[in-house]
């Protein structure tokens, strides 16, 4: 019988696995980098590029692009992957949705991202900010496609169902981890309600997407069955990246993914009937986010690569 990883606590000393050379990351560079840099101090927003310290952030910025983080910038959960600061959050503050449609307003981008930290302490779970700062973001940009990534709100179908009447193009809710990993991952969540949150969200008539990270001691064959459990639950657009530790507080990187292993999942993912399939080292929930409203667009560039390899 196969013996399972199991993840080391954070207060246990681990080996620390070397980084390999097909992950470098590019500095934060360039005139467009500045400008939303300086947009979103001046609006004193917080963005999950720089509290979950994305690798991406300098390619994304740099494109006049950025994932806003609503609700404040402290989470009531601890999840032991996630660099965001966990403890007592401040008040919600109700002019918020407006601040953040100004600013996407002001950096005149196609396509936005919304994301939030966990808040358990609100009987609504934040919902209601959630559904003005959608609403608000499509009044002033009409023209500006929308992902939202939102918490699992405990899995109270009222609370989803805000998300829903506001009617974002992509509604996104990351499993992050396989159903073993979920109580070392995920504190505080359960991999069955998640999926039950992005079932519910589908019904509603959202396009759907959630997200896994690779290297925390799952085997192969168990990303593959939280990607079936996934599309099971109607799921159209799903990212597969490299954990990679924030700090020596949260859980060890056990293995890095080989990029020929996150093409082996991309070819999975299409074979099983996933619309788009974002798989890599480097890939986080929100790259490249523009291209996962297009409902086929994924699918039929991946139909074409094969199409040229076989010539």
């Amino acid at each position: 019988m196969q013996e399972l990883p199991v993840i080391s606590s954070v207060n246990e000393s681990t080996s620390v696995v070397k980084k390999p050379n097909w992950l470098r990351v590019k500095l934060p560079t360039g005139e467009n980098y500045r400008h939303v840099r300086n947009l979103v101090d001046q609006h004193k927003l917080h963005t999950i590029c720089e509290s979950g310290n994305c690798p991406n952030m300098g390619e994304c910025w740099g494109e006049g692009t950025a994932t806003f983080m609503i609700l404040g910038n402290v989470c009531t959960r601890s999840c032991g992957f996630c660099a965001v600061a966990t403890g007592r959050p401040d008040a919600v503050d109700w002019d918020e949705p407006q601040r953040v449609a100004e600013a996407i307003h002001l950096m005149k981008v196609k396509h936005a991202v919304l994301t939030s930290v966990d808040r358990d302490e609100l009987k609504d779970g934040g919902s209601i900010i959630w559904h003005n700062t959608i609403k608000a973001v499509k009044a002033l940009n009409p023209d500006t496609t929308l992902e939202t990534l939102v918490p699992d709100f405990k899995g109270k179908a009222e609370d989803v169902q805000r998300i829903i009447d506001a009617a974002p193009e992509v509604v996104s809710h990351n499993i992050e981890t396989v159903e073993r990993l979920t109580r070392q991952v995920r504190i505080q969540a359960k991999y069955r309600r998640s999926m039950e949150v992005l079932k519910l969200l589908k019904e509603g008539g959202m396009r759907t997407k959630s997200g896994i990270m690779c290297g925390l001691g799952e085997t192969k064959e168990e990303v593959m069955q939280t990607m079936q459990d996934l599309r099971n639950s109607g799921v159209d657009v799903i990212t597969l990246g490299q954990y990679l530790q924030p700090t020596k507080k949260h859980l060890p990187v056990l293995r890095f993914v080989h990029p020929d292993e996150f093409a082996e999942f991309r070819e999975f993912g299409y074979n099983i009937g996933f619309d788009y399939v974002e798989s890599g080292p480097l890939v986080r929930s929100s790259y490249h986010s523009e291209r996962h409203v297009i409902p086929g667009y994924g699918k039929e560039q991946w139909l074409k690569q094969k199409e040229m390899m076989i010539q």
